[in-house]
This record gives C-alpha cells, structure tokens and sequence, in this order.
C-alpha cells in the first residue's frame, strides 16, 4: 500500500511523521464506522488520534532507546602484549627459549592463537623484555606494561578522553594497527593497539621469525 511504502522511504518522511500517520490510519480504523445510526463526535475523533499518536511517540522512543543500547561501546578483546624491564633482555630470551619453548627473535616472542569472536582468524600476542634503562614505560615508574587489543581505537579514546581518563600520547598508525597509551588510576601505562593482523603476521614472516603457537 501506499503509506507501507511511504513509511519505508526516510528519504522522503522522517520516522516521528511515519508514526504519525500510521496511528491517524490505525485511528480511523480501530473507530467505529460512520454511519447514520452511529455518528462520532468531532472531539471524540481527535481525541482517539491524539492518544494514538501518543502511544506511537512512546513505542518509538522506547524502539530508539532499545537500539541505542544494543550498539556495543568500543572496548578491550584480549592481550595484545606483556613488556616488562629487565637487566639482562638477550640472556632472559635466551633462557625462556632454551626452558620454557619460546621462538624468540631480536624483540622477545609472538604468541600465535585464534581468535574467539571468529576462530578462522588468527590473533597475536608480543612478548618483549626490555632494559631496565628503558624509557619506554614512561610516565609510569612501573617496570611493566601490558598491550590490550581493542576493536575501535579511534572511538575507544573518544569514549575515554569523555570519562577523564588521561591519554599520554596521540594515536599513531602503522601497517600492522594503531595505537595510542594511556594511564590507569594505579599509575600504570598502558598500551591500547587496534590490531591488523594480517599485516603483523606478514610483518613477522618478512622478519623470518616464528611464532611460539
């Protein structure tokens, strides 16, 4: 029908006058046919309209809300990295490789894994020792850091720059993700990275390093 079709098009009708329309049409039809022995009052006509529109309103709103909230925010997916000082970082990937397994390379190791949410895709996770000279770390005096994933970088650091949350840097972009650090409110620095892991994985195979899977 006409108004289905009309309803359908946003382009020519926002969504509060669709409602509208619908309720003066579902009115019409829920009130008693005019006739000569049932004739409606003008008043009680408008008055059935105005409450159908009413209810409308209130279905569209509660329809509007129910969608919002069913957006999921921006928001950590898994580790994308453990860093932490040491005073010694060749013999200390020497020594998680020779003892516990690691494929180290000149960086410290990969961890290579499936991803939960799509388990045809691959993720990863780095493993780095680093001086205990390092600046790295900075502002924090913490001799570690941890790199979360996260699936929307840019709209995860709008949601936090909303909440008061202090952001060290400016998000960087690079082949493999982005990334950008932020403090927690022990005074750790953390590391927030958009993964592409396609890219990292190239990045590590052009490196002629193995992952530790």
């Amino acid at each position: 029908m006409w108004f289905h079709g009309r309803c359908l098009n946003h382009n020519s009708v926002n969504d509060i006058e669709c409602v509208t329309f619908l309720m003066i049409v579902s009115a019409k039809r829920l009130l008693p046919f005019y006739s000569e022995r049932h004739v409606i009052k003008k008043s009680t006509l408008i008055a059935a309209v105005m409450l159908s529109f009413l209810c409308g309103v209130a279905f569209y709103a509660m329809g509007e809300h129910i969608a919002h909230s069913s957006v999921e925010k921006a928001h950590v997916t898994g580790i994308g990295g453990v860093f932490f000082k040491c005073s010694k970082p060749k013999e200390v990937r020497e020594w998680y490789s020779k003892n516990l397994g690691l494929n180290v390379n000149q960086y410290g190791a990969v961890f290579e894994w499936y991803q939960g949410a799509d388990s045809s895709k691959k993720g990863f996770s780095q493993w780095s020792p680093f001086k205990a000279s390092t600046t790295y770390f900075e502002p924090s005096q913490k001799d570690f850091m941890i790199n979360y994933r996260v699936d929307n970088l840019d709209a995860l650091v709008a949601d936090l720059r909303t909440s008061g949350v202090q952001i060290v840097d400016t998000v960087q972009s690079v082949s493999y993700g982005k990334f950008v650090h932020i403090m927690d409110p022990d005074g750790n620095k953390l590391e927030l990275w958009e993964p592409n892991d396609v890219e990292y994985e190239r990045l590590g195979i052009t490196m002629g390093s193995r992952t530790t899977k």
